[in-house]
């Protein structure tokens, strides 16, 4: 699937917070706003079905 790009303006202890719980689960803070996404979307009944969460990252 492909990738949208866009720039979001986030308050600093907001963002600081992410990076926090992103590290703690091995992702970057774009996987990690990714994953939050989808969880809320889901939970929300906003997605189709059949979309699966967005996949660990993996490092190279």
């Amino acid at each position: 699937m492909a990738k949208k790009k866009f720039v979001l303006r986030i308050e600093e202890d907001l963002y600081t917070a992410v990076e926090k719980w992103a590290a703690d689960e091995f992702r970057s803070v774009n996987g990690q706003l990714e994953w939050l996404i989808f969880i809320m979307l889901r939970d929300a009944d906003r997605l189709k079905k059949e979309l699966e969460p967005p996949p660990p990252e993996t490092e190279s």
